[in-house]
C-alpha cells in the first residue's frame, strides 16, 4: 500500500515549504511514522558528502531528523543546461521516471505516509515532460494547491493549475490558502470555500500573514548583495522588525532610533553610524541584559573607514557594506524573497506552531490514500 501526499502550488514564493514544514509536523503527530521528498528540485546544495540534492530537502531532513538517504528524498535535480541536454536527447524521460518511482515507493515501505513537495507552480517542468501535475499523476497521490491569500485573483490562479490537473490525471484533494491577513480570514474563508464547490474540493486550511516569516535576516543580505559581512558574524541570523533608509540629519535620526532595525545608510555618514553606536552603550550601560539588537548595511563608492569598523565590531552589530546607492540597495531589498534556510530554527519553529494550528488535519486524513 502507498501513501502520500503531493503539495503544489499556484506559482513562486507563495509559502508552500513553510506550509510543508507544518504538514510535516502535524502529520508526525498523527502517524506513526512520516516521510519527504522533493522529487524535482532546481535550486541544490552541495552536503558535507559531497551529494547534490535540492535545498529545500536538507531543512527538512535537518530540521527533523530524517533518517531516509538523500537521494531517496531528491532524486532528480535540474541543474544548470539540463533543459538543454533534455532537449538534445542527452537525458531520458523514462530514467528520470524509475528515480521518482523507486525513491517514492521505497519512502512509502518506510513510512505511513509521505509528504511529496512540488516545485513552484503545476505547470513547472513541462518543458522536461515532468510537471508536478504529471508527477502527481505518476505516482498515484492526491494533489493539494497552496495560494496565497485571497479570493478573486487567488480563484483564477487555481482554475489555471487545476486545467493543468485535470489534463494529466492528477486528482486535487483540497486547498490551502496562504498568508490570508487576519482581518478578512473569517470572509475569505467562507466564500473561497462556497467557491470551491463547484469543483468539490474542500478548502482545508486558512493560514495567517506572519510578518516574520517574510522577514530578511543578514545571512540573507548577504547572498542579495554577494558579499559578506564585516562585523557582528555571530548575528548572521538576526531578523529585523524595521527597516530603515536613512538619509535625513544626524538630529532626526537620533529621535527615530530603535530596537531590531535595520539601517542602511552611506558609509560616508559617519554621524549616522556613531549615533547608532552610541545608542547602543547607553542601552547596555542602563540594562547590561538588553541589545539593541540592530544591523547596518553600508552603501556608496568609498567603503567604510577602518577606524569606523573597529567600533562597530567592539559593538558586535552586523555590518556588511554594498558598494551601491542606497536608492538601489532599497530596491533590490524590495524585490527580494526570502527563503527558509536549515539554520533558521526560530523561522522553522514559527512557521510550523503557525501551520499547524490552521491546517483541517482530520479532513485531510479522511481521504482515501490507497
Amino acid at each position: 500500500m502507498k501513501k502520500g501526499v503531493f503539495i503544489a502550488a499556484t506559482g513562486q514564493n507563495v509559502g508552500k515549504t513553510a506550509v510543508c514544514l507544518g504538514l510535516v509536523s502535524g502529520l508526525q503527530k498523527r502517524c506513526s511514522s512520516v516521510g519527504y521528498m522533493k522529487p524535482v528540485g532546481q535550486e541544490h546544495v552541495e552536503t558535507e558528502k559531497g551529494d547534490l540534492v535540492d535545498k529545500d530537502v536538507v531543512v527538512f531532513k535537518t530540521h527533523f531528523s530524517l533518517v531516509d538517504p538523500y537521494p531517496m528524498m531528491s532524486p532528480v535535480l535540474f541543474p544548470r543546461r539540463f533543459t538543454r541536454d533534455y532537449l538534445d536527447g542527452k537525458v531520458e524521460r523514462q530514467e528520470l521516471v524509475e528515480r521518482i518511482e523507486r525513491a517514492f515507493f521505497s519512502l512509502s515501505a518506510r513510512h505511513e505516509l509521505t509528504v511529496v513537495e512540488g516545485t513552484g507552480h503545476t505547470g513547472v517542468g513541462s518543458i522536461v515532460d515532468l510537471n508536478n501535475a504529471q508527477v502527481a499523476a505518476l505516482l498515484d497521490i492526491p494533489l493539494f494547491i497552496v495560494t496565497s491569500g485571497g479570493l478573486g485573483s487567488s480563484f483564477d490562479e487555481l482554475s489555471l493549475n487545476l486545467a493543468q490537473c485535470e489534463k494529466y490525471g492528477a486528482r486535487v484533494a483540497g486547498v490551502i490558502l496562504n498568508r490570508v491577513f487576519e482581518e478578512k480570514r473569517a470572509m475569505i474563508m467562507d466564500y473561497m470555500s462556497r467557491a470551491l464547490q463547484r469543483w468539490k474540493v474542500p478548502l482545508l486550511g486558512c493560514i495567517p500573514y506572519h510578518a516574520f516569516l517574510s522577514s530578511p535576516t543578514m545571512k540573507d543580505f548577504e547572498q542579495l548583495f554577494q558579499t559578506e559581512l564585516i562585523t557582528g558574524q555571530a548575528y548572521r541570523l538576526r531578523h529585523f522588525e524595521h527597516i530603515r533608509l536613512v538619509a535625513t540629519s544626524v538630529e532626526m535620526y537620533r529621535h527615530a532610533i530603535g530596537c531590531n532595525q535595520l539601517v542602511i545608510t552611506p558609509a560616508s555618514r559617519d554621524d549616522i553610524v556613531l549615533a547608532t553606536l552610541t545608542r547602543f552603550w547607553d542601552l547596555k550601560i542602563a540594562h547590561s541584559d538588553q541589545d539593541l539588537q540592530s544591523g547596518l548595511i553600508l552603501t556608496g563608492k568609498q567603503p567604510p573607514k577602518e577606524a569606523l569598523i573597529e567600533q562597530i565590531k567592539r559593538a558586535e552589530i552586523p555590518m556588511l557594506y554594498a558598494p551601491v546607492s542606497n536608492f538601489t540597495a532599497m530596491k533590490m531589498i524590495n524585490g527580494f524573497t526570502t527563503k527558509i534556510r536549515k539554520e533558521d530554527t526560530p523561522k522553522i519553529e514559527r512557521a510550523i506552531e503557525l501551520v499547524e494550528s490552521h491546517i483541517d488535519f482530520d479532513r485531510l486524513l479522511k481521504k482515501d490514500y490507497k
